[in-house]
């Protein structure tokens, strides 16, 4: 019996006609029941008919992938202006290479005529001489066919006379014309046809590979995709089948150059269920089947959909190319609540980063430009007059020396060089005295009318208006170094302080900038726990060269990690100093080559952002010659802080005076008997000191140097 998997087409008549005469007992009810509701799996409607005039999933965007009707670089006076200014540049680069080698070009073009006169000469015997036709005689020759041999070599002499006709024509109109012409032609015309018959000769006599004139620019090459070799990275990356239905890679748009013709892009649909996560952890696998590096395939995020993703895949690597110089080298006034430049991101477009209300980690291997980066974001917030600037160096290096130029506080080091100089004790000063200005910030708002403050925190305004108000930023490279000080209580005590600032301080306007190259296994029992809250409540990572995945995950978290951003995967190399993946400042992750500012350049610019201060009136604490506020009461150290700069001695009572000012809580009862007698037991002599024309006792500044150096050295 033949069996019809189609049930609206099954004979029933014959089937029951079949079964009867076979003997076999067949329920016929149940066979016409089934013949009246035919139900089979696949017939089975699982989705609602679509109702006519549905809105579409994907609205087209109106003009979208249509290519302008004006150039890019024809639209508007400044795009017309930068292309000519580039075109001119780029000509008169050209101009100039070729005009510096001209000798070298008469040169070689004089030398490669002589073998072209040779080979002009061998073309035209070749040409005259029938030399093409050889071939097909010597044919007719071994096939025994002489009819054809001499067909062919009647044709030959005929040819050869009428071309030898031709060449004795040539070479009298050449011997008998050139010395005419060479007499009655003027000197330029000469010249024109000396030049342009030796640039013919030497391009006749020239190898192919050696050129005469050597080009000025490069035309970069590249691999072009198509839709073939991108199908074919992506089916070899596991994240579709080409044989399954609904498992094959589709294309959103053509494949295109991208707009600085870099590179190029297309918009990629996975298969349902595969996500832009699946292709951001494939992005290896797809640069091999692409065939090309990976730092040169870059994966980026489509909102319309979590399956849809643009390829960019560059030229060369976009990595290697430097971002250049810091803009902030012009020196100019900034605004902390303008992000800041940082650097160019994969595609050479600028990253730039807001400071204000987040803290940054900054963590990478030694020398992979750690330092740099976050002395760039500190050199921004320098440039603004009204931020006050706090700056801590577990290192003791020179990369933050010159910051004492601007800085309001400026520790540096874990190790006490004298009695006067304990960074472990000027740290905690600092960070109380942190403490207390977010503590008194959130009280003078709370103070504020709604109407001056209506959402209740600092604006540009009020931060300028009050200077209770003013921006800080703290800056700290290697913090890690005062969470494991000798003292345990200390260790907790700064670790405490931290975790307070970190949680309270953006909203008070108070920026943090964390460095460090040791950002896990730092303490143990609660500074452990407290290091580890400070370090993972950072808003924005930025993450350089790392030397494994551990400490990548330490400073991009856990959950960067899982979307595929490794930092120990990122290129190493002197030309890669400066790349990382900065996570958390948006919703995209880029990887960003930092702009670049040297120990010269930081120098210049803090300078700049030091006059920037004084003309505002902003400098305050260190950079202005203050001795900030201490617990720890120094005589020696407070007097010399009275001295202005150009002052050499001062007598007992002006000393007494600018105490009593400067440091109240200290000397609001001070005497210039009594200060003259603690110095006098510190080693100071009382001398006679002469000031505007009066003669008094009083301490010189050289006296007062010697005896602090002389204390740490007793």
């Amino acid at each position: 019996m033949t069996v019809n998997p189609n049930p609206e087409e099954f004979d029933w008549k014959a089937a029951e006609a079949d079964v009867i005469g076979g003997a076999d007992v067949v329920d016929l009810d149940g066979v016409r029941a089934r013949r009246q509701r035919p139900e089979t799996h696949f017939e089975t409607v699982l989705d609602e008919e679509p109702t006519p005039g549905g809105a579409p999933v994907d609205v087209p965007e109106q003009g979208k992938g249509q290519p302008p009707m004006v150039p890019t670089w024809l639209q508007g006076w400044a795009n017309l202006k930068h292309s000519l200014r580039y075109a001119a540049k780029v000509t008169g680069y050209r101009v100039g290479f070729h005009a510096i080698r001209s000798p070298w070009y008469a040169t070689r073009a004089l030398f490669w005529a002589v073998p072209g006169v040779f080979r002009l000469t061998a073309m035209h015997v070749r040409w005259w001489w029938v030399t093409e036709q050889h071939t097909l005689r010597q044919k007719a020759a071994d096939d025994n066919d002489p009819q054809t041999w001499l067909k062919l070599h009647r044709e030959a002499k005929s040819t050869r006379s009428w071309r030898g006709f031709v060449l004795v024509c040539e070479a009298v109109a050449v011997l008998c014309g050139a010395p005419i012409a060479y007499a009655m032609a003027p000197w330029w015309a000469v010249a024109i046809a000396a030049v342009v018959a030796i640039t013919g000769l030497a391009h006749i006599g020239r190898p192919a590979d050696r050129p005469i004139v050597s080009p000025a620019t490069v035309a970069g090459r590249f691999r072009r995709l198509n839709s073939d070799i991108v199908l074919r990275a992506y089916y070899a990356a596991g994240l579709g089948n080409p044989d399954k239905p609904h498992q094959q890679i589709q294309f959103g748009s053509p494949m295109s150059r991208d707009a600085t013709d870099s590179g190029s892009q297309v918009l990629i649909d996975l298969p349902y269920g595969k996500t832009f996560d699946d292709a951001l952890k494939a992005k290896g696998a797809i640069a091999s089947g692409l065939d090309v590096s990976i730092n040169q395939v870059f994966i980026t995020r489509d909102r319309t959909s979590h399956r849809r993703h643009v390829l960019f895949v560059a030229d060369r690597d976009p990595l290697a190319i430097p971002a250049g110089r810091t803009p902030l080298l012009d020196g100019k006034p900034r605004d902390i609540w303008i992000p800041a430049p940082f650097g160019l991101d994969e595609r050479g477009r600028k990253v730039g980063l807001l400071l204000m209300w987040i803290s940054v980690l900054i963590g990478a291997q030694p020398r992979k430009g750690k330092t740099f980066s976050a002395r760039l974001l500190a050199l921004y917030a320098a440039l603004d007059p009204y931020v006050k600037l706090l700056v801590v160096d577990g290192k003791m290096s020179p990369d933050w020396d010159k910051f004492r130029l601007v800085a309001h506080r400026y520790v540096c080091g874990v190790v006490p060089d004298s009695r006067d100089n304990d960074p472990i004790t000027h740290m905690l000063e600092l960070l109380r005295e942190v403490k207390k200005h977010i503590e008194e910030v959130n009280d003078f708002l709370a103070k504020l009318s709604v109407t001056e403050c209506p959402e209740g925190k600092i604006t540009r305004e009020l931060s300028r208006k009050y200077a209770q108000l003013r921006v800080w930023v703290l800056v700290m490279e290697e913090f890690q170094n005062y969470f494991e000080t000798d003292d345990q209580d200390v260790n907790k005590e700064i670790a405490a302080l931290l975790s307070f600032i970190k949680a309270v301080g953006p909203s008070a306007g108070v920026v943090l900038l964390s460095a460090s190259q040791k950002p896990s296994g730092v303490g143990a029992g609660d500074v452990a726990r407290l290091f580890n809250r400070f370090r993972d409540n950072h808003d924005v990572r930025f993450a350089l060269k790392c030397g494994n995945r551990i400490v990548s995950e330490a400073i991009l978290g856990g959950d960067a990690y899982a979307e595929g951003f490794d930092a120990s995967t990122l290129p190493n190399g002197p030309e890669y100093r400066g790349v990382g993946i900065l996570y958390g400042a948006t919703d995209d992750t880029p990887i960003v080559r930092t702009y670049l500012a040297d120990h010269a350049d930081a120098e210049k610019i803090l300078h700049a952002a030091r006059k920037h201060r004084i003309a505002a009136g902003t400098l305050s604490g260190l950079a202005a010659g203050e001795q900030v506020e201490r617990e720890v009461r120094d005589a020696l150290a407070d007097v010399r802080a009275v001295f202005n700069a150009g002052e050499r001695g001062l007598h007992w009572l002006h000393i007494a005076a600018r105490l009593a000012e400067r440091f109240p809580e200290h000397y609001a009862d001070t005497t210039p008997e009594a200060i003259s007698a603690q110095l006098r037991a510190l080693r100071v002599p009382s001398v006679n000191v002469k000031v505007a024309g009066e003669t008094l006792k009083g301490a010189r500044l050289d006296a007062i140097d010697t005896a602090i150096r002389a204390r740490g050295n007793p």
